[in-house]
């Protein structure tokens, strides 16, 4: 899993039927700071994610395990949305609090 910030979302009408009805993102791949700077990729959105949340996506063959995805062509799935984390016991990032 890997942790990343919704920038925004892709719109592509014309794509592999399989496709059709998936919600496609542009996440900034997110540092344990929650510094961005480690590119961006294009996940399928498995949880209702938005704009500016913190969310963990998988990658990969681990990107066609969830019910949304599976046996599908895609290479990254959003699968949860970020709360909080800490790092050596110091909160990094709690939903809802100001930046």
């Amino acid at each position: 899993m890997n942790l990343a910030k919704v920038l925004g979302s892709v719109v592509a009408t014309r794509k592999e039927e399989s496709l059709e009805g998936l919600k496609l993102l542009v996440l900034g791949i997110a540092g344990p700071d929650g510094k961005l700077g480690g590119g961006s990729v294009i996940a399928v959105d498995a949880v209702g994610a938005g704009e500016g949340e913190f969310v963990l996506y998988a990658s990969g063959s681990s990107a066609r395990q969830t019910r949304l995805t599976d046996c599908k062509p895609v290479d990254a799935v959003v699968m949860a949305i970020v709360d909080s984390w800490d790092v050596e016991g110091e909160v990094r990032y709690r939903k809802g609090d100001t930046e």
